[in-house]
């Protein structure tokens, strides 16, 4: 065997092995996501048990299979309903107002200077505060005794405003606490949007003295939308899901004034020791995330599919 053989022999075998690399690679690539889809299926199907019983840990002996009877009262039950209109108006509110101001500051934004990056960079700074910590800040400066946000409304004529703490104002309270953390969230995905649209069209909209009104409605804000409909996905699956503000501000009151789902979940479960109607509640919950993602998605298929018509 001359030297030549010897070294396609020794190739050969090192080749095959490459290719067996490549050919899992993708499968190695994916075994995170795997991992991740794993540690989300078990807790889910968990939730998904548990909902379908009667399990009340003040009654241990009395747990059995009840199949959909925790939903069935729900049926019948006027503060489930009271927790759906709660969760629906709380996300419509947070995410339609830090859609606006997220757009307008972003809008404000747009042009890359040296103030703007130094505005950018301070306005994201109640991200970076932990929800429950800027709940507990806004409790302090709205209590009616020595808030500082109450003095001040008290020098505006607002005399004996009772913040979180009245039935009339609870929620606006929880908003504004809401809408002062994740404004900067809508606003980065929405000055990220327009610092990547095209140039071309803006320019030649310029030459020709288009105005403003008519650039914003009939160019800026139909490229926009793709960001629009994703920011206003992501917040609002955080929105419908709140917990931190809400139960360290209010604990879900006065009365059943801020009962959103994550807070009667939580009641159900560690307060009336009640695991299979807390299962319950949080498996609706994600029945309404799921419906309300799908037509977030749907929407912005339907606009891609439009613009790759437009485009061809």
């Amino acid at each position: 065997m001359t030297t030549q053989d010897m070294t396609q022999a020794s190739v050969l075998p090192a080749r095959r092995r490459g290719g067996r690399l490549r050919a899992a690679l993708p499968y190695l690539l994916s075994l995170p996501s795997l991992l991740v889809t794993i540690g989300i299926l078990i807790p889910f199907g968990t939730a998904v048990y548990y909902s379908l019983q009667r399990y009340n840990l003040a009654f241990p002996f009395t747990r059995g299979f009840i199949g959909l009877d925790n939903y069935a009262q729900f049926l019948a039950d006027p503060a489930f309903w009271n927790t759906v209109r709660v969760s629906l108006l709380y996300t419509l509110l947070t995410v339609g107002v830090e859609l606006l101001l997220g757009l307008a500051m972003a809008l404000l934004l747009q042009r890359r200077t040296a103030v703007n990056n130094l505005l950018s960079v301070l306005l994201i700074l109640p991200l970076m505060t932990a929800p429950a910590i800027a709940a507990l800040m806004w409790k302090l400066m709205t209590n009616p005794n020595f808030g500082v946000l109450s003095y001040l409304v008290g020098l505006a004529g607002f005399t004996d405003f009772r913040w979180a703490s009245a039935p009339s104002t609870a929620l606006l309270t929880v908003v504004l606490v809401d809408v002062w953390v994740y404004t900067p969230f809508m606003m980065i995905l929405l000055l990220a949007g327009l610092r990547s649209l095209p140039r071309q069209p803006f320019e030649a909209a310029e030459l020709d003295g288009v105005p403003a009104s008519f650039v914003f409605f009939r160019i800026t804000l139909p490229m926009l939308t793709p960001y629009i409909i994703t920011a206003s996905l992501f917040r609002m699956l955080d929105a419908i899901q709140q917990f931190d503000i809400i139960y360290a501000m209010t604990q879900g009151g006065p009365g059943d004034r801020l009962m959103v789902f994550q807070v009667q979940a939580y009641l159900e479960a560690f307060t009336f020791t009640n695991i299979g109607r807390s299962a319950a509640f949080l498996m609706v919950l994600w029945a309404i995330t799921f419906a309300l993602s799908n037509l977030f998605i749907k929407q912005w298929l339907k606009l891609r599919e439009r613009t790759h018509h437009a485009a061809g």
